[in-house]
Parts: structure tokens; C-alpha cells; sequence
């Protein structure tokens, strides 16, 4: 087999410029293997390393197809779309046939990303790629720089958070498919934003998951929640990482997707003595130098280990960003939320000060829950490497009944809670309709075929749930009302308090676009003042320019601080107790040094001075 290309598929069945279909698959311990059409079936050829291939004027795109291993026929593993869903034939899909129109987009820095997570299925009303173009001028207008999509790998039925994909290379045929997501990221950089792409390498779904019947994929050596690990270190594991690798290309080179969010990487087994996510890391350099664009990969990681962000010429593992749990956990808490479950092991405002100055609240502490020393340190590294956020896909539908921070908050918390996340000096990230305070829930949803599965997955969640203390059933993740539920409402667009909320969210991302001190992301140019007792914070922030302090009250009383000594007079940038934010009271425009300052209950004041 010849070495991994970065500019084309290799796996699958692809269109060379010729037009002719190059077919490859992997399955090492099969004796004959052809590849079978609606009129008659080609046999494939054995290469090394248990590759088997063909190349062949008789397969067209469009045509549908299945492999056929010792005479079972098996959709293919590196399908590009799958028109009848996981258990049906593949189809033969020219990826390089889409007329881009892009070709003057740049990726822009990480550290001007604001993301804006959504589900494809519940974005809209419709569910499908088409209709998040529609809603595009909504989220540029409310100053989003970055959407990020939800898994869109095929997964079982038409309603699934998107982790339970099967086909890592397939698209989601009730989105619209491989050709809809192209278009959709097409409209988005002719419009100025990013894409950001959640992928997950950590485990298939179990529902039509037959990538094991061609070689060994997975290994019993490490058992993840879902079952047996990916095979990244076992025998066999070249091919299968090659077969990651290859779905990482793809997306940046053939689909022109800017960043991928990785989906929980700590579940990822690999004892090799290079990292598969720093090969990764590797050939998306090489990718980079040869296409002269910007790609970024972001990882969701509960380890607390600097090294996935770290450099690989530094040891690292050379991942761009991390998402950032335990700043939400340690906001919640402060916002007055249960600590129970996970939420035990964080303290309140204490922990929300750590977490501005070193992004992890555990970095080499005790922690109770785990009962060990956990974390390590994050000194020196970038702010642009964390992702915050008060609300996101987990965070709002692992709650039993997906209830979102405005059913659990109160609107000027709520407004403190987002603020929170726009004034910190890491990458911030909004969940889709928190920017207009959604009421609707987002729940765990699900639409298996397998009534043995869907038993399963019903205990399951109603597990999930007991370290929460609970009572009461949760709803029913294979019923289409818990699909239709979750969907965003589009009609209270224009209703109070959305439409106040809706305002709050883009004045907050216009200070943080265009207010030096809060765009530049240096850790090192910020102070954290707690006070445990009155539950507030003050944060100064500063750039050679410009000056900014802020005042977080987080308790439901009215609170008084003193202005700082070291500047004269502070003038006021921002007021989210400002009666236009349907608050109850604004603050002095000008402040000055001594002074007693009053802080409204669950509010935040922006002060700033410019110098030269």
C-alpha cells in the first residue's frame, strides 16, 4: 500500500480527474471481496497490508453499491452518503465535483473565533443544512464569527444527537447529505464565517455499526462507556489509524471545514509511542503547508492535561484548543446552581476566580470526587487555547429534562452568566437560542430501529441520572415529541425578554470584538480579585492602551465595592442592570478612585480608561 496521500482520498470509492472510480477497502482476513452493483458485481484485487482494490469505468456517481466479503454484502465503511440510512447500500459520491466559490476565504485567527454550537436537526424548523444557510444573516448580525456543528456522520433514523454516527465519513442523508453540508460551508465563508465541525474518534454508535466485520477496528486490550476502544495501538492499528486520519483530511481539504471539535478525546485508548492525536496533528501541518490554509483542532478533554495543547516540537500532543469544562461548572455553581453529581467538587466563587486565572480549577489539587491529585498547570499557555461557555450541548441535555439556564436562572443571572463568559481571556462559545434566553428544553434523542437497543438506552439515561438525585422519569429518548420539543422557537424571536436578551448578546459581542482589552486574549494582562463572603468578583484586564476593570455581583443583595486606587477616574463601558436590559437600576457613568460603588443584585459593570 502506498504511503497516506494528504491530497486525495484513498479509501472508499473515489473520481479521479478521468472520471474513473478508484475503489479501495480494507479487510485483512478476508479471502475475496468484490464490489457489488444493482446489475452486477466487480471483484477487487488483494494488495499489501490487507488492502483490496479496483479501478473501474463501470461505477458512476450516483450508483449505489455494497461490498461483498466471502459473500456477504456490507455497506462500505468509508462511505461519503448513505440514502437509505445505516442499513442500507452505499452510494458512490464525486467529492470534488462541487463548484466551490470560496476560493478568497481565509480561515480567520483562533483568536477571533466566537462560536456558536447548533444542531442541525433542531436549529430550525426544517433540520437540515438548507435551513441553517436561511438563518445565517441572524447569527452575523448577532456577531458570531464561527458556527459549529454538531455530529452529522450517518447515524440510525432521522433523530440523534449526532454521537451515535456509524459512517464517519458519510453525511447525514436527512441533513442533505455530502453535497448539502458542501453548500452550507460554501454560503458560509462567501458570508464571512468559519465552520467548525464536531467529529467523534472515541467510538462508533451501536446501531448499524459494521466497520468490525472488515477488520479489527476495535480491541478488548481497554473498554471504554460504549463498549470495546477504537483500535489505535493493538494489531491492525496502522490501517485504522489510518482510517481516522484520512476522515480528518477529508474534512478540512474536500469539505473546506475549518476546525473540528473532537468529541471527547480521554476515551481515546492509545499507548503508542506516538499519539494518534498527534500524528493527526502532524499531517494536518503538512496538509496546511501544502494548501496554504489555516485549520484548527479543538478537543473536548476532562483529563485537566496541558499536553493535548501543547506543542508537538514542545512534548505535546499539538491540539489548538480544549474545551473548557470546569469554567462552567465553577459558574454554574457560583450562579446558585445544585452541586450535585459532577458539580460537587466545585465550591462557588472561589473556584470561578481560579478559573479565569488558570482555565482549569483542578491543576494539581485534591479533587473529592476523583479522590486523587488532579490537573496539571497552565502557565505560559495562551488564552486562545481554552473554550468557555455557560450552556452547551452536554451541559443543557444531560440534565434529565434538558432544561435550559432559563428555566433553572433568573433573567439578570442569566445575563451575568454570559457576560461571564465574554469578559474571560479564552475563545467564548454560545449554545444555539441561549442569545435570546430559549425556553424550549434540548433533550436526549434518539430513533434506533432495534427495540432491545431502545430498551437499553431508556435504562441507560435513567442511570445517568443518580448521582443527580432525581425523581420522576425522563422523557422518552425514542419519541418524536422529545425530538420536536427540542427544537428552537423562532417565533418568539420578537417577544420580551427574547428580544431584550437577543440585544444584551450583541452588544456584549461587539465590546468583546472590538474593546482591546477583552479581544486581546493574554492571561498574563489580568488581575482576579473574590471576595467569598459578598460573592462578587473584580477582574482588570488590560492592553497597552486601554484599562478595563469589572465588577461581577453574583448574590441576590445589593453589594458595595470600593474603586480601586491606581486609576483616577473610570468611565463606564457596559451596565447589565441598565433598565434597558430590563434591569433595575444604572450605575454612575464615572467613577473614581475611593469611591463606594453599589452593585446591583446578579449584575456586571464595565468600566474602562484609554491612555496613550
Amino acid at each position: 500500500m502506498e504511503a497516506l496521500s494528504i491530497n486525495n482520498r484513498s479509501i472508499g470509492v473515489s473520481f479521479n480527474n478521468s472520471g474513473i472510480a478508484e475503489v479501495r477497502v480494507w479487510s485483512p482476513k478476508a479471502e475475496l471481496i468484490s464490489i457489488k452493483l444493482e446489475v452486477q458485481m466487480l471483484p477487487l484485487d488483494k494488495d499489501e497490508h490487507g488492502y483490496w482494490s479496483l479501478n473501474t469505468d463501470q461505477i458512476k456517481p450516483g450508483d449505489q453499491y455494497r461490498f461483498e466479503i466471502n459473500g456477504k454484502p456490507l455497506p462500505d465503511p468509508a462511505s461519503l452518503s448513505q440514502p437509505e440510512g445505516v442499513h442500507g447500500p452505499s452510494e458512490a459520491f464525486d467529492v470534488n465535483a462541487f463548484n466551490w466559490t470560496d476560493s478568497q476565504w481565509q480561515n480567520i485567527p483562533l483568536a477571533d473565533y466566537i462560536f456558536y454550537e447548533l444542531h442541525t436537526g433542531t436549529f430550525t424548523t426544517g433540520g437540515t443544512f438548507k435551513d441553517i444557510e436561511n438563518q445565517l444573516d441572524y447569527l452575523i448580525e448577532l456577531g458570531i464569527t464561527a458556527i459549529e456543528i454538531m455530529p452529522v456522520a450517518q447515524f440510525p433514523g432521522e433523530r440523534n444527537w449526532g454521537y451515535d454516527g456509524v459512517f464517519p465519513f458519510a453525511v447525514q442523508n436527512s441533513y442533505g447529505g455530502p453535497q448539502g453540508l458542501q453548500q452550507l460551508v460554501n454560503s458560509c465563508h462567501n458570508k464571512g464565517l468559519a465552520v467548525v465541525l464536531d467529529v467523534v474518534y472515541n467510538h462508533f454508535g451501536p446501531e448499524g455499526n459494521y466497520v468490525g466485520q472488515f477488520g479489527p477496528y476495535f480491541t478488548d486490550k481497554y473498554q471504554t462507556p460504549w463498549g470495546s476502544a477504537i483500535n489505535f495501538d493493538d494489531a491492525g492499528s496502522d490501517e485504522v489509524r489510518r482510517y481516522f486520519i484520512e476522515n480528518v483530511l477529508m474534512w478540512f481539504r474536500d469539505f473546506h471545514i475549518d476546525a473540528l471539535r473532537m468529541d471527547a478525546v480521554h476515551a481515546i485508548k492509545d499507548l503508542s509511542p506516538k499519539h494518534i492525536l498527534q500524528e493527526i496533528s502532524e499531517r494536518v501541518n503538512e496538509l496546511m503547508t501544502q494548501s496554504e490554509k489555516n485549520y484548527y483542532l479543538v478537543v473536548e478533554c476532562d483529563l485537566n492535561n496541558s499536553r493535548f495543547i501543547t506543542p508537538v516540537d514542545k512534548g505535546g500532543y499539538g491540539m489548538n484548543a480544549q474545551w473548557t469544562d470546569e469554567f462552567h461548572h465553577a459558574l454554574r455553581v457560583t450562579a446558585g446552581g445544585e452541586r450535585n453529581g459532577y458539580y460537587t467538587d466545585f465550591n462557588g466563587i472561589e473556584d470561578l476566580a481560579n478559573a479565569y486565572q488558570n482555565a482549569y480549577v483542578y491543576h494539581g489539587q485534591y479533587s473529592e470526587q476523583r479522590q486523587k491529585t488532579f490537573g496539571t498547570s497552565t502557565k505560559g499557555i495562551d488564552g486562545k487555547r481554552f473554550v468557555v461557555f455557560s450552556q452547551n450541548h452536554d451541559q443543557v441535555g444531560n440534565r434529565m429534562l434538558g432544561e435550559r439556564s432559563s428555566q433553572l436562572f433568573s433573567f439578570e443571572m442569566q445575563k451575568l452568566m454570559a457576560a461571564s463568559v465574554m469578559i474571560s481571556p479564552f475563545l467564548p462559545l454560545l449554545f444555539m437560542g441561549e442569545e435570546r434566553s430559549e425556553s424550549n428544553p434540548f433533550q436526549f434523542f434518539v430513533s434506533h430501529s432495534d427495540e432491545e437497543l431502545i430498551k437499553a438506552v431508556r435504562k441507560g439515561r435513567k442511570a445517568e441520572f443518580a448521582d443527580f438525585h432525581i425523581k420522576g422519569e425522563a422523557p422518552d429518548p425514542q419519541a418524536v415529541e422529545t425530538f420536536q420539543r427540542s427544537k428552537l422557537n423562532w417565533a418568539n424571536i420578537n417577544q420580551e425578554p427574547h428580544q431584550t436578551m437577543l440585544e444584551y448578546y450583541k452588544t456584549l459581542i461587539r465590546l468583546r470584538k472590538h474593546q482591546p482589552a477583552l479581544k486581546t486574549l493574554n492571561r498574563e494582562n489580568m488581575s482576579v480579585g473574590v471576595d467569598i463572603l459578598t460573592n462578587t468578583l473584580q477582574i482588570q484586564r488590560w492592553t497597552e492602551g486601554q484599562q478595563l476593570i469589572c465588577f461581577l455581583n453574583f448574590s441576590a443583595q445589593n453589594q458595595t465595592v470600593i474603586v480601586p486606587d491606581d486609576i483616577n477616574q473610570w468611565q463606564k463601558l457596559f451596565d447589565s442592570a441598565e433598565p434597558k436590559w430590563n434591569g433595575p437600576l444604572a450605575s454612575s457613568p464615572i467613577i473614581s478612585t475611593g469611591e463606594e460603588l453599589k452593585l446591583c443584585p446578579e449584575s456586571i459593570l464595565l468600566y474602562t480608561q484609554y491612555h496613550a
